[in-house]
């Protein structure tokens, strides 16, 4: 009896609970008191279980009817998530997005389009990798990421088409306790060259890691952003970052600026760009996470916490390991 049981009961169901009578319940689905009465009677019957207490003016819900309201709620809201989903599919929105994002796209601007894209799109399975240099190609070459954010550094292959999404500037930041924080002007190479160098690296082949030239020998390599950056305020060496990772670091004075003599003065700027496969175009879901990015991006250009430099050349593309070695 139980496998009889119909959507449309649950539903009668839920309707006269909320209501508090059969006839306003009958108004409410455009049916006759009669038939919702009846509607029922008969679930009741094939549950085996009393969902209203009849006997005063108005139909009262019993104990065993308020604790299985709660799953007719449950039961019925899904398939009206089933049918918004079905029907979002068949409008062409993708069931999934993979989005690759490189390390060094601003991360508070990362995580409010992220989050907004998970309230617009809650059918759509999200997810999320975040990776450096050529790592971020990879993944939108061999089809496991729909959509990459990459920098300028990174060049595009021909199978990838890019769309502008903000540029960032990178800095040369030391501990306002390092020796060179006191340096006057442009720092000479052969000054830098007494000091250690922290580079990042996102490879575990230190020997092949690539910074923006390295101007010391004496260099230590790190995977991660988060600890080059507590390695530079603890004053052990000198290094790059992106502008938005230490601006409050260099607010507060946990940093400082170093000018490096055959750097610009500013520091370099990278273009960060959405890229995606000609032959996989975005659909609804990649598209408005792109356009969200760059509304983003605007935002905080406006609030110029992103402090762009559109006066100072691009950093030089280098060719990734994936096209050497073609």
């Amino acid at each position: 009896m139980l496998n009889g049981v119909s959507l449309d009961q649950l539903r009668t169901f839920i309707a006269a609970a909320d209501e508090g009578s059969f006839s306003a319940a009958g108004r409410r689905l455009k049916r006759a008191q009669s038939v919702v009465s009846q509607t029922l009677a008969n679930l009741e019957g094939q549950i085996g279980v009393k969902l209203f207490d009849r006997r005063g003016r108005f139909p009262v819900l019993t104990d065993q009817g308020r604790a299985l309201l709660t799953e007719a709620r449950t039961v019925a809201g899904g398939v009206e998530i089933f049918k918004a989903r079905a029907k979002a599919l068949a409008d062409g929105l993708e069931p999934e997005l993979s989005v690759v994002i490189d390390i060094m796209f601003p991360v508070a601007a990362l995580i409010a389009s992220v989050t907004d894209f998970q309230e617009k799109f809650p059918s759509t399975v999200l997810r999320l990798h975040i990776g450096a240099w050529s790592g971020v190609v990879g993944p939108l070459l061999d089809g496991r990421c729909s959509v990459g954010i990459v920098g300028s550094y990174t060049p595009a292959p021909p199978q990838l088409n890019r769309e502008r999404i903000m540029p960032v500037s990178i800095v040369a930041v030391a501990s306002p306790r390092h020796p060179l924080a006191s340096h006057i002007g442009p720092i000479p190479t052969a000054v830098l060259a007494e000091h250690i160098q922290l580079i990042h690296t996102d490879r575990p082949d230190f020997l092949r890691a690539r910074e923006f030239g390295p101007v010391s020998p004496r260099t230590w390599f790190i995977s991660h952003l988060a600890d080059k950056q507590a390695f530079l305020r603890s004053g052990l060496g000198f290094g790059s970052l992106p502008l938005p990772l230490v601006e409050a670091d260099l607010a507060s004075g946990a940093l400082v600026r170093i000018k490096l003599e055959d750097a610009p003065p500013d520091g370099h700027v990278i273009v960060m760009s959405a890229a995606y496969r000609q032959d996989s175009p975005p659909g609804p879901a990649v598209r408005w996470f792109i356009d969200r990015l760059k509304q983003e991006a605007a935002r905080g250009l406006n609030k110029n916490t992103l402090r762009p430099v559109t006066s100072i050349p691009a950093i030089p593309e280098r060719r990734p390991a994936w096209s050497r070695s073609r």
